[in-house]
């Protein structure tokens, strides 16, 4: 009897993650087209990069060519002042959708790549608003800097632990640190590990839709696709802000036809 009773509730869990995956892919499909997505920002990375964006860190470089705009973060494993983070210089309002075109350049199996969604700060002392204000803050761009003293959404991506393990992951995080909680604390669950993506030189589109109870990210590659995706619905909201690009030294990668959206 409780043999059959374990298989009955293994069957029943199954049968729920299977519906919420195929949930997930008609509400992000719906998401995707909708009509009341108006473009913001276009950008295929071909000319200065200047025009739309402001750079964090003192010793990355960013490139444009026909490829796109190559981020380069600087060479020097464990020291902050190589991290790099490219912000737009726009701000956007209510439910985003950010698409762009990624192709990784290093080789390396640590240190992570992380996408900021609608960042200020968290308007305490130095850190207001507009991050802008305080940009030369962050001329050295630790990440305790920005987890300490922002409000965003953070996805990790073609991401892996700065250990011998070189397993990598998509992760959400949300800013900032508060008094009972530390950086470990922040993330979002679930976090995907082994995606099979984001290998050195191939090109993916990615599609990341956020609403004000659920955070998805899309990566279609040359032989697979996958939609990740995340209930926010128990964090505080965030309704404005900018996006931003982190490499973490060592990384490097070109984003080309970079798109964002708010809804009207």
């Amino acid at each position: 009897m409780a043999l059959q009773l374990n298989s009955s509730l293994l069957l029943f869990f199954i049968a729920g993650m299977v519906f919420s995956q195929e949930s997930d892919n008609s509400a992000f499909k719906r998401l995707e087209k909708d009509s009341e997505w108006e473009l913001k920002l276009e950008d295929r990375g071909t000319f200065n990069w200047q025009t739309n964006w402001f750079l964090d860190g003192q010793n990355a470089r960013v490139e444009n060519s026909e490829k796109g705009m190559h981020l380069i973060a600087g060479p020097e494993f464990g020291n902050d002042a190589h991290h790099m983070v490219l912000w737009t210089k726009k701000s956007f309002k209510r439910d985003v959708k950010i698409e762009f075109d990624y192709t990784r350049t290093d080789h390396e199996t640590r240190a992570v790549n992380i996408l900021y969604i609608q960042t200020t700060g968290k308007g305490e002392g130095d850190f207001v608003k507009d991050i802008s204000e305080w940009k030369e803050l962050r001329k050295i761009p630790s990440m305790r800097t920005y987890f300490n003293n922002m409000k965003t959404l953070h996805i990790s991506f073609a991401a892996y632990s700065n250990n011998e393990v070189s397993q990598d992951y998509v992760r959400v995080r949300r800013y900032p640190v508060m008094p009972d909680k530390n950086f470990r604390e922040l993330e979002v669950e679930p976090t995907y590990f082994d995606t099979g993506f984001f290998k050195t030189g191939e090109t993916y589109k990615i599609t990341v839709i956020k609403t004000d109870g659920r955070l998805y990210f899309k990566v279609i590659g040359n032989e697979d696709s996958k939609l990740y995706s995340w209930d926010t619905s128990h964090i505080p909201p965030l309704n404005d802000g900018r996006i931003g690009l982190r490499h973490m030294y060592t990384r490097s990668a070109i984003y080309s036809n970079v798109k964002i959206y708010e809804t009207k």
